[in-house]
Formats: C-alpha cells, structure tokens, sequence
C-alpha cells in the first residue's frame, strides 16, 4: 500500500478514536480505554516517523514561515503546519493527561474482571470510596488540564477541516476517501 494511502488509514483510525473518546467524556472506563487507543495510536505513528520516509516524518509538524507573504498567505503550507503542530501538541497533552488521571487503573480493572471479578468489585467499592472522599482525580486541576486540551483539541481540528476544505480541497477529498488518486 502507498505511504499516502497507510497515511490516511493511520488519520482516520486516529480521528474516529479522538471523537469516540471526546464523546464518551463522561463514560469512565469506554472513556479510558478509547483513550489509551488513542496513546497506542500516537504510539505507532512515532515508530513510524523513524522509518525515513519524508512523508512520515515529524518535520511535517514544524511550521516554516519562509516564504510567507500576503498574497501566499492562505495557502502557505506554514499555515497547514501550524494547524498541525497545535493538534499534535493538544493530542499529546489530553492523551498524557488521561493516562496520568487514570493510572492504569481502567486496565487493572479489565484485567481483574477477566482473572476475578472479586477484585474487580473491590477495585470498583474502593474508587467509589475515594470519589466520597474527594480523591476523584478528574475534578483536580489535571482533570481540568484534560478538558481545556481536549476542548482546544477539537477547536483545532475543526478549523484544519475548515482550512483544508476552503484552500487544500484535493488533499481534503483525499483524506476524507472521496477521491483516489490516479496512478
């Protein structure tokens, strides 16, 4: 399969997790494993990055102004770039940021669950008790962390839809598997 072609399979698994899991905000443990997809994801794609393959690489993130002037300004892959440099950064953060509130305890609790279901509900009586408590580690300023990235996730996302559907229609056709390239 072409680079572009595994490219845009890796965006699109990615970007249905992202929804997927901004979506099941409020749905604890299908919140933290599409979460932990996501980490798994990003994962691969920085394995991916080391093969050498230009169009894999995470120069792609970093924005050059060179060359930028007025008239150029819309279409200047700076801008793209610059797009992609914030998404990254605010994936990067609400995925590390769930991971850390979590703890693994979505997956000690799965693991639990498949070996013993008595320590799975001990597992599940003592995180109770410590949300009666306070110790709920998604209302501590991490938790807020998490949404403040991933509500500017989001917002980044909808504009470098935006974006590349106003001035990069062909690579947005691409991308969404409306157009195939010829060859």
């Amino acid at each position: 399969m072409p680079v572009m072609r595994r490219l845009r399979t890796y965006h699109a698994v990615l970007a249905v997790l992202v929804i997927l899991a901004y979506a099941t905000g409020e749905l604890g443990v299908v919140h933290a494993w599409l979460g932990y997809g996501v980490a798994a994801v990003i994962l691969v794609r920085l394995v991916w990055a080391t093969t050498g393959v230009p169009q894999l690489g995470l120069a792609r993130f970093y924005p050059v102004f060179q060359g930028l002037k007025l008239g150029n300004a819309m279409t200047h892959p700076a801008i793209s770039r610059t797009l992609l440099a914030g998404i990254a950064a605010c994936l990067i953060g609400a995925t590390a940021s769930g991971v850390m509130m979590d703890g693994g305890r979505s997956l000690r609790v799965a693991a639990q669950q498949s070996v013993a279901p008595a320590f799975a509900e001990r597992d599940n009586r003592d995180r109770d008790k410590d949300r009666r408590r306070g110790d709920d580690r998604s209302d501590s300023a991490l938790g807020e962390v998490h949404e403040a990235l991933a509500n500017l996730l989001i917002a980044l996302v909808v504009v470098h839809v935006g974006y590349l559907v106003m001035f990069k229609r062909p690579l947005a056709r691409f991308m969404l598997f409306l157009d195939t390239p010829k060859g």
